[in-house]
């Protein structure tokens, strides 16, 4: 029954546009970026029992905040463990399976909402869920830079970027959704997290559907490297004798050179290590180093961005939801911006520029605070957001640079354990230094401070282990594609009409998002 989710019913037949792949990752990562936006239920988690206020038996936000930390968590560690697997089963499946971990842990998530249950909200949403966030996430990474020979960075950008704006359609989603099922005495969340289940369940699921593996000899601009077999053109019956003798030494020439490029691929030497050489060396846990200051600083600032314009800036709920679309907004522009520099500046000049930027404008944070520099906050906040998602970004070629593409992904798994404890470390340290300091009787706008100048010397730290690893040697990456057959001659092209049906299906609620935050945003500048 499940056999159409195998790898080998995935290879793209003759005439698929490898420019539908891209929309099949966009599904799938805008549906499982909305837990960057899960700040929005924060408060709302705090008020079940109350209502509009806290009452007795309600979780305090620094219970809540674990099940963010424990989704992030799994993610990292899911790509870690699972990566094996989803090199052999292949994309189709590996969706297919986010697809039911993310919308299913949403489901047992509501079924703990609607019975108070902590351990119900944090087995559903934080580990189901978090392991359909990791299988999500790492699919698309590799399809996409098989479909992209050409082009590895704008692949990777394209892939991940997705993930980076899921909040942005995620969060006023979230909010017209509890606004709809908002009654007297109950805040809707139960009824959202239903209602999100089903949305990102379907939405993943085309994203299965359409995904597809590129087949061998699969070229950069879609055309079959056996094209190169085909006779040339005036070859036919009824050409020239002369034609047809220079034609078949042409084909006969053609198909020694394509032969001998086969044979030299399939006996050249790994262009790399594999991920247990490569855990082994000091290059690799200084760029884990240099990922987990920079993910914990950025995902601390992310997993409280609502709560904390609500407190700093006495900003309405409806406009710190518009700032966390926002700064996802920034974060899925930087994805792609950010990595796209790096092919020409060089990735550890690119790092360079995520820390030593970052610190000085977490250092401007608390200052901004004081000012009551609402707008300042905003714009420093986007921009470091923006170097938080260009680093996820850019890490994967900076891995293809050091170890090759022996075995990138996987060591990609493996370096995406800082991920997970940076997960648990930064949403933490910000929200138990808050308790602390609010219980210590520092005023609200105050109280994120100290915390913020402690991320500034972990970002610090970061600097000086990119500044230590060693500069790239190795070669660019090779490609490996699937079977599917003899093709040859050129593609045949796939319908504008699906290609717009298919790219118009993740487009359309990527615009929502994008006139909602705009449109909430403004609140922030306004004094919303």
């Amino acid at each position: 029954m499940f056999a159409c989710l195998d790898r080998a019913r995935t290879v793209a037949g003759p005439g698929w546009s490898r420019w539908l792949v891209p929309p099949a990752a966009l599904a799938v990562h805008l549906s499982i970026g909305q837990a960057y936006a899960f700040s929005v239920f924060h408060v709302p988690l705090t008020r079940l029992l109350g209502g509009d206020a806290p009452a007795p038996g309600d979780w305090p936000m620094t219970a809540t905040i674990w099940t963010f930390n424990l989704a992030f968590f799994c993610l990292g560690l899911s790509a870690a463990l699972f990566g094996p697997w989803v090199e052999r089963s292949g994309p189709r499946k590996t969706m297919a399976a986010a697809a039911c971990c993310f919308a299913g842990g949403f489901l047992v998530a509501a079924l703990g909402v609607a019975l108070h249950s902590l351990p119900l909200l944090l087995l559903g949403y934080g580990a189901l869920g978090g392991m359909g966030l990791g299988l999500g996430y790492i699919a698309p990474v590799s399809t996409l830079l098989k479909w992209f020979p050409d082009r590895p960075g704008m692949a990777t950008g394209l892939a991940i970027m997705g993930f980076g704006g899921g909040a942005m359609v995620g969060s006023p989603l979230a909010m017209e959704l509890m606004d709809a099922f908002r009654a007297p005495g109950d805040p809707g969340v139960w009824q959202t997290f239903v209602a999100m289940g089903a949305i990102y369940g379907a939405l993943m699921a085309f994203g299965a559907v359409l995904v597809r593996v590129p087949p061998t000899g699969h070229g950069p601009h879609g055309a079959p490297m056996d094209a190169a077999m085909d006779p040339p053109r005036g070859a036919g019956p009824g050409a020239a004798p002369g034609a047809q003798a220079q034609a078949t030494v042409a084909t006969a020439a053609n198909a020694a050179a394509t032969t001998a490029a086969i044979a030299a691929t399939a006996t050249a030497p790994p262009a790399g290590l594999t991920a247990a050489e490569a855990i082994r060396t000091r290059a690799f846990w200084l760029v884990w180093v240099v990922l987990f200051a920079n993910v914990t600083a950025g995902i601390g600032l992310l997993g409280q961005a609502s709560p904390m314009m609500q407190e700093v800036f006495a900003a309405s709920p409806h406009a710190a939801a518009g700032f966390v679309g926002l700064i996802s907004l920034f974060n899925l522009v930087g994805r792609f911006v950010w990595s796209s520099a790096s092919d020409r500046i060089g990735r550890k000049t690119t790092y360079a520029l995520y820390l030593g930027l970052g610190m000085a404008l977490y250092a401007l944070l608390p200052a901004t605070a004081a000012w009551g520099a609402r707008g300042v906050f905003v714009l420093a906040c986007c921009v470091i957001l923006s170097m938080y998602g260009g680093a996820f970004a850019t890490v994967p070629a900076y891995l293809r640079d050091l170890f090759g593409t022996v075995q990138v992904g996987a060591i990609h798994g493996r370096l995406l354990t800082a991920w997970s404890l940076a997960a648990i470390a930064g949403p933490s340290a910000v929200t138990y230094v808050r308790e602390r300091q609010l219980a210590a009787g520092v005023a609200p706008a105050a109280a994120y401070s100290l915390v913020l100048y402690a991320l500034v010397a972990l970002l610090a730290v970061g600097f000086v282990a990119n500044a230590l690893v060693p500069r790239a040697r190795l070669a660019a990456p090779t490609v490996r594609t699937e079977r599917s057959g003899v093709r040859s001659g050129a593609p045949t092209p796939t319908p504008w009409a699906m290609l717009a049906a298919t790219w118009g299906l993740v487009l359309v609620p990527l615009g929502w998002g994008v006139w909602m935050t705009a449109t909430k945003a403004m609140g922030l500048f306004a004094g919303g």
